[in-house]
């Protein structure tokens, strides 16, 4: 049995590293991440996750872990941004608002999939334009769900969250701790 990460993100073989696990290979996905007309954040980065763990190509007995973050500002996904203008345009959105942060996990191993969605709040404050400017110029922005990063620069405009923090980093620890074992993972096996 092998463990593939079905994501290129090293946020995410962070985050599974808290928990003792190293991927066997490292296969990221090529899909169409474009959202359906009227569709909504939260079965939009559910389809993602599922879309994505299917289109990785595994033996029958290793398993495929997946994962989509999504940002959303009521019923609109805030994407990667295309450029630092598009970015800019999320942030000041996203300023003296709570938006919502949805990482979706899919799990699979042969034809079985798991899957977990959590939802977690965030608030960030009002850049001022050096703020904004700065954190610009920076290009933490740079591939990352509605311009930002919790766990880079931006982590200090972010006064309040309620929920998951390694979901809003892009990987929920406890739920795929859950999902790895349901499957079949031997987790913990080194820790003793």
């Amino acid at each position: 049995m092998k463990l593939i990460l079905g994501s290129g993100s090293p946020r995410r073989r962070e985050l599974l590293a808290q928990i003792g696990v190293v991927a066997d290979d490292i296969r990221p996905p090529d899909i169409d991440e474009t959202p359906r007309k009227n569709e909504l954040p939260r079965p939009y980065c559910a389809r993602i996750a599922h879309e994505k763990a299917l289109a990785v190509t595994a033996g029958a007995d290793d398993i495929v872990l997946c994962a989509d973050t999504t940002v959303a500002l009521g019923r609109r996904i805030l994407g990667k941004p295309r450029d630092a203008g598009e970015a800019a345009e999320f942030l000041i959105a996203l300023g003296g608002r709570r938006h919502r942060v949805i990482t979706s996990v899919a799990l699979r191993r042969g034809d079985t999939l798991w899957e977990r969605t959590v939802v977690s709040e965030v608030k960030m404050k009002r850049l001022s334009d050096v703020e904004l400017n700065a954190y610009l110029a920076s290009n933490d922005w740079q591939g990352k769900a509605g311009g930002y990063a919790i766990q880079g620069p931006a982590g200090a405009f972010i006064p309040w969250i309620s929920g998951s923090f390694s979901a809003i980093m892009g990987l929920p620890v406890a739920e795929t701790a859950n999902l790895l074992q349901a499957a079949g993972y031997p987790l913990y096996k080194d820790m003793t």
